[in-house]
């Protein structure tokens, strides 16, 4: 049998993931998170439209274009400020191997 590598993701911080990152750019405008829009997620400001929402789509193979027309109310910036706040996201957390 092959082991199996296990792993943990380590926040770098206990703070919320876009707390203390570069906010002053529009990405950083238009990423709400407040727990009482969809249970905290990261959603697109002035809607209830994650993050992950977006992310989704771009892995089932839309295009910004294609994420336009299944959503009306975004715009490509909101797109790219969903992308964003994914990469930064993902470059402040740390991977230990067990």
């Amino acid at each position: 049998h092959r082991p199996i590598d296990i792993f943990i993701l380590v926040p770098t911080s206990a703070r919320p993931a876009c707390a203390g990152r570069r906010q002053s750019g529009s990405a950083w405008e238009r990423i709400v998170i407040d727990k009482n829009i969809c249970h905290g997620k990261p959603c697109i400001k002035g809607t209830r439209i994650m993050v992950t929402n977006i992310l989704s789509l771009i892995a089932g193979g839309y295009n910004i274009p294609k994420i336009l027309t299944y959503y009306p109310e975004l715009t490509e910036e909101d797109v790219k400020a969903a992308l964003e706040y994914t990469i930064e996201t993902v470059e402040g957390e740390e991977v230990h191997l067990l």
